[in-house]
């Protein structure tokens, strides 16, 4: 939506000989996608007309014609009754064109000192404060949803994993809570994001700026911006703020990603961890017995769909020179799909997670597999003074051991487990116990039930800020 090139009306005045050919129209018009926009597009205006009346540009009639029209623009978008045309090119045109059919004069000349392009800048930053609010709002619901499952599940053991190995046990509600950790760091790019998307583009027309008298400051205000971009020409050129936002998009459905592939593996019959509600999945059309995780597996596959969105406008801004250019049209569809991707994802994820239903039975067994309190044994041993190396060496016996007679640690006679460590006392079962284990992590970031609840409690004071 550049201020030159196509024609919305076959011709740019007397400048071109000939009009547009009807396919050049189709290719370049961005009316089909950028036609969203017209809700900010109109506030937009409306600050932009207020102050150049305040500067004395616009006359008090003409301010009231550009109001009375864009209250009718405002209805004839929301009853659906609004004509858009493809000969008008873009959003910017549409209504101005409509405008002007209302109120006449008034609406030509309500584009006094600004261009397609600043406006088309601050039409997107507008959608996309808009859409960081939003997608705030809708994470801090999803780590509620983890808050509170974690809460009820802040005791219940199962095996933490490295290498897709058994490591050593933790409770799910701590494993639940990573998950929420991760979102508040997305939380906090997303609102250090919407500070430098909220900054004002208008006023710097086409390129250069304006010979007329304008007042920016207000136009700010007006339209809750934190400040006024500072240079004509990176103002209209630039789409980082789209890019960081992307950025930030994806690392929110990678964090996603990840959380869906536990989900898919907890509800394998191999683990049977957890069941997901019913709403969140679908069957086979030849197999009658499955339950098929299709929202978590939907979730892992959008997560490359954003994060193409995000090459894409890297690889759109790359070669352009300054000031605008009519790559910029590119924009919009992948900024588009990834806000309405995020907030889908987001709003079904929360409903989601609140509904899984936990076997608690069948987590616990799989953390009294694989050994899992050997490194407890080590602990154990260093506290009646073998040096760690030592120690290690010796439970590592004792597991290969256990291996050989298909047993777990605990399993074995005292006098056995004395046979590795004369160190070793009756109270050592304590120690191999999975609650044991998990109850001694009683420290901040650990696992024990204890600072689960209490990092529950931290996490509601985030969500609340």
């Amino acid at each position: 939506m550049p201020e030159s090139h196509t024609a919305p009306t076959g011709g740019w005045s007397g400048r071109f000989n000939e009009p547009v050919s009807e396919l050049v129209k189709r290719f370049t018009a961005s009316v089909g996608f950028d036609f969203r926009l017209a809700e900010w597009d109109i506030a937009g205006s409306l600050a932009h007309a207020r102050m150049l009346r305040a500067v004395g540009v616009l006359t008090a009639l003409d301010l009231s014609a550009i109001e009375r029209g864009m209250d009718a623009i405002r209805a004839e978008i929301a009853a659906g009754t609004f004509a858009w045309s493809v000969d008008l090119e873009d959003v910017h045109f549409n209504i101005e064109k409509r405008l002007t059919a209302l109120v006449g004069d008034p609406g030509k000349r309500l584009h006094t000192a600004r261009s397609r392009n600043d406006q088309i800048a601050t039409d997107i930053r507008l959608f996309l404060r808009a859409a960081i609010d939003q997608i705030v709002a809708l994470v801090k619901g999803l780590q509620s949803a983890l808050a509170d499952t974690a809460e009820k599940n802040a005791a219940v053991i199962m095996p933490g994993f490295t290498h897709m190995q058994v490591a050593q046990p933790v409770t799910f509600g701590h494993h639940l809570l990573a998950y929420f950790e991760m979102l508040e760091r997305d939380v906090e790019r997303l609102r250090d994001c919407r500070k430098r998307v909220n900054r004002l583009p208008l006023g710097a027309a086409a390129l250069a700026g304006t010979s007329y008298p304008i007042d920016r400051a207000m136009v700010a205000r007006e339209l809750g911006f934190d400040a006024v971009s500072r240079n004509s020409l990176d103002a209209v050129s630039d789409r980082d703020f789209a890019i960081e936002f992307c950025a930030a998009a994806a690392l929110i459905m990678t964090h996603l990603s990840r959380l869906s592939e536990e989900l898919i593996l907890w509800m394998s019959p191999r683990f049977g961890f957890i069941e997901l509600a019913d709403r969140f999945c679908t069957g086979s059309s030849i197999m009658p017995q499955k339950k098929n995780p299709d929202v978590a597996e939907l979730v892992r596959g959008k997560t490359g769909r954003v994060n193409g969105h995000l090459v894409a406008l890297l690889t759109l801004m790359k070669g352009q020179p300054l000031a605008y250019n009519k790559d910029n049209q590119e924009d919009k569809e992948p900024l588009f799909d990834t806000v309405d991707t995020l907030v889908m994802t987001l709003t079904i994820y929360a409903d989601m997670i609140g509904g899984i239903e936990v076997k608690a039975d069948r987590m616990r067994a799989a953390a009294s597999e694989g050994y899992a309190t050997a490194t407890d044994l080590a602990d154990y041993l260093v506290k009646k003074g073998a040096p760690f190396r030592d120690a290690h060496e010796t439970v590592a016996r004792a597991v290969r051991h256990a291996e050989g007679l298909g047993c777990e640690l605990a399993a074995l006679p005292l006098a056995e487990l004395q046979s590795f460590s004369p160190a070793i006392a009756a109270d050592v079962y304590q120690v191999l116990a999975l609650e044991g284990s998990v109850a001694s992590r009683n420290h901040v970031g650990g696992t024990a039930p204890e600072q689960v609840r209490s990092a529950v409690q931290a996490a509601r004071a985030l969500i609340a800020s």
